[in-house]
């Protein structure tokens, strides 16, 4: 049995429900939050890889992939059971914080922000400092190239952090969504192409297969919110013909389409340049990019509470 609740309204207002409580309240403390754990646990196994031996390391890295997702499928799938037993009152709240610690659209968009705010202030001192909150990038950038990595993390953890979660909780309920954070965080923190290429390899494949599809609805949200302001053709226009799949079959893809949408040019100098300028890359440019996100994100947490609903009414029941 998985926590997309047999009952569709228990289903619907679960989602809804963890969507107010990112809001409102935003991230847990590090002790209670579950992606900290998964954090540490991937720390002190990376530690202990084989070092010159690709083929090891590989093997190493898949284990790790392993020991880690399994795991957090599995406890999804215990807290489950538990809920199960408790009356719906006791089960919502916390069945609906459980699935808030897997995905943050309030704790992404104010990433964001505070790079804007330092910006505007003329500290860029502190910019480049909130910036590493968002994205590993040199830390001698001019203030364009802060505003474009900025933006382009806003568009591709609109996947990462909100629709991937929110996607696998609808469809495999609480263990997916669970699941699918610990194969993000082992992205995030082993899959380089530097010393941790080959131990991390397996998280990174990993990581492209589960995000195909949501990254692909995250383009297609931002487009949708584009047309809000009246850009949705150049937002489209981008997601066509800006992608550069020799990157990654995911990782442009919401970029082209923000910065078709913010009409910009977003760049990692000497990777890619996305997009045609008819504007510059001011501080303004990152606040126009958070409403894309809050617009995208919220439609992710009406969709997803709609097909968890759906679900639970044709399938789970």
């Amino acid at each position: 049995m998985l926590f997309v609740p047999h009952d569709w309204r228990l289903a619907l207002v679960t989602v809804l429900l963890a969507g107010v409580i990112d809001v409102t309240l935003g991230e847990p403390s590090n002790a209670l939050h579950p992606v900290v754990w998964m954090g540490r646990v991937i720390g002190a196994l990376t530690a202990r890889r084989p070092h010159g031996r690709p083929g090891a390391e590989f093997a190493y890295g898949v284990l790790i992939v392993a020991v880690t997702a399994g795991p957090a499928f599995a406890a999804g799938l215990l807290l489950t059971i538990g809920l199960s037993y408790l009356p719906w009152w006791a089960a919502l709240p916390i069945g609906a914080w459980l699935l808030k610690t897997t995905f943050s659209l309030r704790g992404l968009v104010r990433a964001g922000r505070d790079v804007q705010r330092a910006l505007a202030s003329g500290t860029e001192a502190a910019a480049r400092a909130r910036l590493a909150a968002l994205v590993s990038r040199s830390p001698d950038l001019d203030p364009p190239l802060i505003v474009s990595a900025t933006v382009e993390s806003l568009a591709e953890n609109l996947t990462d952090s909100v629709v991937s979660p929110l996607l696998y909780f609808a469809l495999l309920g609480l263990p997916g969504a669970l699941a699918y954070r610990a194969i993000n965080t082992m992205d995030a923190m082993i899959g380089y192409r530097d010393e941790r290429e080959y131990v991390g390899k397996a998280a990174a494949r990993t990581d492209d297969v589960a995000n195909w599809v949501p990254t692909r609805i995250a383009a297609l949200l931002l487009v949708a919110a584009a047309a809000l302001k009246r850009t949705a053709g150049a937002a489209w226009e981008a997601l066509r013909t800006q992608h550069r799949p020799e990157h990654g079959p995911n990782k442009t893809l919401a970029i082209a389409t923000m910065a078709g949408a913010l009409g910009v040019q977003l760049q990692k100098p000497g990777v890619y340049a996305l997009g045609t300028a008819t504007r510059p890359l001011t501080a303004d440019v990152i606040g126009d990019a958070a409403w894309f996100v809050w617009v995208a994100g919220g439609a992710t947490i009406a969709g997803a509470a709609g097909l968890a609903a759906l679900l639970a009414r044709l399938v789970w029941s």
